[in-house]
């Protein structure tokens, strides 16, 4: 039962956050295809911040790595993981699932605000990186809180 949970948490690590991610890159897309139809000599610098919500989705999906191999799982090694290990692997996922999922969607969301700001002004381009890339903080916050626990083990 404990590699059953275990597996739970990192599905739900890369899940959840590739969601948020899904969401935010979507998000930004959009406000960036409406800018390059106008001005399609800004692509480059619209592309930029449209990925910039794409790392949450990477977060997730290293913190599943971790969370199979420290378990055993990815060795083939797991007979021996108790329920209650499984369990602290579960609720060690939960950080980057939950802050990974939410601030993929918020960052993509001021990407999106930077973009129409960089469609307006190209010049503040770095400006809109600058505050999009405030909320990535807090995925990053929850990234090592997920890889420090899951250590801790």
């Amino acid at each position: 039962m404990g590699a059953v949970y275990a597996v739970i948490g990192a599905a739900l690590a890369a899940t959840l956050a590739g969601i948020g991610s899904s969401y935010g890159v979507q998000a930004a897309g959009k406000a960036a295809a409406g800018v390059t139809a106008e001005k399609p000599e800004l692509f480059s610098k619209l592309f930029i911040l449209q990925l910039l919500p794409a790392t949450q989705g990477i977060y997730g999906l290293i913190s599943a790595i971790v969370i199979l191999i420290k378990a055993g799982i990815l060795g083939g090694d797991y007979a021996s993981l108790t329920p209650d290990k499984g369990l602290i692997y579960l609720f060690a996922a939960l950080p980057i699932a939950i802050v990974g999922l939410l601030s993929g969607i918020y960052q993509g969301k001021t990407a999106a605000s930077s973009i129409l700001m960089t469609g307006k002004q190209p010049d503040l381009q770095a400006k809109g990186i600058q505050m999009t890339a405030v909320v990535e903080t807090y995925a990053i916050f929850a990234l090592v809180a997920t890889i420090i626990i899951v250590l801790m083990v």
